[in-house]
């Protein structure tokens, strides 16, 4: 007797892949629980007819439904590694358990890699026997695209999911690279569950990457064949390597598309700006504020209003990346949605742009104070150390600034130079510090006593206010230099314009402009102004070596 619902199914997906539709495909083998009343007849005929340990009959049964298609035909077909996946999708549906979520994500997981018990003496499953081998498949490859992403969308939710409840892992084997793949300070590293799935899912982000039938990544009009895949594959490897905190990892998938994808301007714009957003915050946590900030302005300008939640996402990296290359977010802005709910963000930015503005150096210790609510806020988003170390430097600007406009001296008959005692700032900055709501200094508990002892070690010395204003000056935030022998800051430039103008240019043109209009990881039609090159492999068939005439 034969399973009557199974072979109709098995029907519909010969006919499906003769037609090559990888949507409708990725529609039929339903992934995620529960299932409708065919499905689950469907599972009861594999259980009473194909039980486990039944594989190769079950292979048997598939190979004789739904034929291999032949090479140069127009009608698709099955192929080996699609056989060998529906083998497994067959295993999963028939032996999920929903409430066991470990073997669950295991399971899902073996559906885009390995899955040693579905090995058999026909068609034995390695490394390379998975979905990832049969979307690489030159013909119908691109087919099972749709359903490879599927399972990497349920892979990537079920793989966070369960990080957030430590105790369902207790029983998940731990993992370990190899020495081989990484270096030897990485291989004793353990990987986590969600750094494991993210790598499972950049070995079909690699197969998209790497397509060259639908004409290479510099091939006018929108990405063809698998290399549609790339962006959504990427997308969610970096959710899972950001969620871990492995921005190595991260870097690895930015390079990649870099040296061969596609302009990202020819995809869908949910696809640009959630690369972007995750574009900005790797370029955020490694100190290129300039760039990040385009790409960060780049991924809101382009999220569509109704977004809240996403452009609220993307507005707290947006806006500090802003405060640090020195331009404050303006009220107009703090009063959109997504900067409202479910929080103000103005409560949190504003007085620290307030302190800055001020040169208020105790108020922006205050502002980011990591026992407050605010500082809290701000280091759950990662933003609160590049604040605190990028834009005290610009506390001390503006301080110096007042500074200069209460004592400092400015000629009107143009005879000498504007200047300002560097003594007068070091006042200032001693009153602040010594107030009595000053930073709490963090001491390691190894070093309690070993604080200075002399009565003023905790006042500001004349050589570190001339070390501020020295720094200001080599970062181009002040103009002028220091004068040793006199103790003097002497601004330079003050003929042809203002003091003020000459002496404290502007943050924002002058912070702004570092990143030369190239973010390295954003591919666009043109860099620098110019077109795209072509691709980076250089032919040196022809070449001879050094000293050889021609």
């Amino acid at each position: 007797m034969a399973p009557p619902m199974l072979d109709k199914f098995l029907g519909e997906l010969k006919s499906i892949l003769e037609s090559k539709d990888g949507e409708k495909l990725c529609q039929y083998l339903t992934i995620e629980p529960p299932y409708t009343d065919h499905y689950n007849v469907i599972i009861a005929e594999l259980r009473q007819f194909y039980p486990s340990g039944a594989h190769e009959r079950l292979e048997e049964k598939i190979e004789s439904c739904i034929p291999e298609y032949e090479d140069g035909s127009n009608t698709g077909g099955s192929w080996p590694a699609f056989t060998n996946f529906l083998v497994q999708y067959f295993a999963f549906i028939r032996d999920i358990d929903p409430s066991a979520l470990v073997e669950t994500h295991e399971m899902i997981r073996s559906l885009l890699t390995y899955l040693p018990s579905h090995s058999s003496a026909r068609y034995p499953l390695t490394l390379d026997s998975h979905s990832v081998l049969a979307l690489s498949d030159s013909t119908m490859g691109v087919s099972i695209l749709p359903t490879v992403i599927a399972l990497s969308r349920v892979l990537s939710r079920l793989s966070i999911g369960l990080e957030r409840h430590p105790s369902l892992l207790s029983r998940l084997k731990p993992t370990t690279p190899t020495a081989s793949t990484f270096s030897a300070s990485e291989a004793t590293e353990r990987i986590t569950l969600v750094e494991s799935s993210a790598n499972t899912i950049r070995e079909a982000f690699s197969k998209c990457l790497s397509e060259r039938s639908a004409g290479g990544p510099d091939a006018p009009g929108p990405p063809a064949g698998r290399r549609v895949g790339i962006y959504l594959l990427a997308n969610l490897c970096l959710r899972l390597f950001f969620h871990a905190r492995k921005l190595r990892s991260a870097e690895q998938i930015f390079g990649n598309i870099y040296a061969q994808s596609p302009p990202l301007g020819r995809f869908p714009a949910s696809q640009r700006v959630t690369f972007l957003y995750y574009l900005g915050r790797y370029l955020f946590a490694n100190n290129h504020f300039g760039r990040a900030q385009e790409a960060l302005q780049a991924a809101y300008d382009q999220c569509h209003a109704r977004c809240t939640a996403q452009r609220r996402a993307i507005l707290v990296p947006l806006v500090a990346s802003n405060i640090i290359l020195g331009r404050f977010p303006s009220q107009k802005l703090l009063s959109r949605p997504e900067a409202k709910v479910p929080s103000d963000i103005g409560d949190v930015f504003v007085p620290i742009c307030r302190a800055i503005k001020l040169g208020d150096l105790r108020g922006f210790h205050r502002a980011l104070d990591m026992d407050t609510p605010q500082g809290n806020w701000l280091l759950d988003r990662r933003v609160l150390l590049q604040i605190r170390n990028r834009c005290e430097v610009l506390v001390y600007r503006s301080l110096s600034r007042r500074v200069f406009l209460l004592s400092g001296f400015n000629p009107t008959d143009g005879k000498g130079a504007p200047r300002m005692d560097a003594e007068d700032l070091q006042a200032v900055v001693g009153m602040l510090t010594l107030s009595g709501t000053q930073e709490r200094q963090y001491v390691d508990s190894d070093f309690e006593g070993d604080e200075d002892p002399s009565p003023d070690g905790n006042q500001v010395t004349f050589e570190e206010v001339e070390s501020a204003l020295a720094s200001l000056v080599r970062q181009g935030l002040l103009h002028g230099y220091m004068s040793h022998k006199h103790g003097k800051f002497v601004i330079t430039g003050a003929k042809s314009r203002p003091a003020l103008e000459a002496g404290w240019p502007q943050v924002w043109s002058l912070l702004s402009g570092a990143a030369n209009g190239e973010v390295p990881g954003w591919v666009t039609e043109t860099r620098n102004g110019r077109p795209k090159p072509g691709g980076r492999v250089v032919n040196l068939s022809g070449a001879k070596p050094v000293g050889v005439g021609a």
